[in-house]
């Protein structure tokens, strides 16, 4: 005897699906808090300190969110004989950037501002000059790196000393404990490989 065909499912339809199920994408896009603003917060600290440690951040922000690139740029296009070690260098120093960028972004939202956020943003913001999209040498990629290194010290220091001057602790503490302490070995890591030490000595 043969097998009856199997019933097809009724075919279904937006209509089928309740109200509360469907979602609701569909919406006009409102922005609820202009960037340069800020909210009122009871953290106190007055809003001449909050706004000044905002625009602190925010540069220091957009640069270490270049640096981060940076790494991760330099990290796929090594070459040459310390390939691999600075391959494996440069992912951890651009983790560690990456998790800088989340400190720096939440403080200022702490703060009552608003973060940048997108890379249109960052390109206006930074002030680490632009590298070339091709490939460039070792020593060039490690320069680019010390160089905007110096740039965010510079910005760290100068604004921890600032936020100390305003009273805000919490942004002076994050520019020395968590900026200053993660960049400078960094830096050392990456200028010790541009001594010019040899691995043999010709002599004996």
């Amino acid at each position: 005897m043969a097998k009856k065909p199997a019933k097809l499912p009724k075919a279904l339809s937006a209509t089928d699906v309740s109200v509360e199920a469907q979602p609701q994408y569909k919406v006009e896009y409102r922005e609820i808090q202009p960037f340069g603003t800020l909210k009122r917060l009871p953290i106190a600290l007055e809003d001449n300190a909050r706004a000044q440690s905002v625009s602190i951040l925010n540069q220091v922000l957009a640069d270490t969110m270049t640096i981060r690139d940076m790494y991760k740029k330099h990290h796929w296009q090594m070459s040459g004989a310390t390939f691999y070690q600075l391959h494996l260098l440069l992912d951890k120093h651009y983790e560690e950037q990456a998790a800088l960028v989340d400190l720096i972004a939440e403080r200022i939202m702490a703060l009552g501002g608003i973060s940048i956020a997108m890379a249109h943003d960052v390109a206006e913001m930074t002030t680490i000059p632009r590298p070339p999209k091709g490939r460039e040498d070792v020593p060039t990629q490690l320069a680019r790196l010390l160089e905007a290194h110096e740039i965010i010290l510079r910005q760290a220091h100068e604004g921890a000393e600032a936020a100390d001057e305003s009273g805000d602790d919490g942004t002076n503490d994050l520019l020395v404990s968590n900026i200053v302490r993660t960049h400078e070995p960094q830096v050392w890591f990456l200028a010790e490989h541009l001594a010019e030490t040899e691995l043999v000595r010709s002599d004996k």
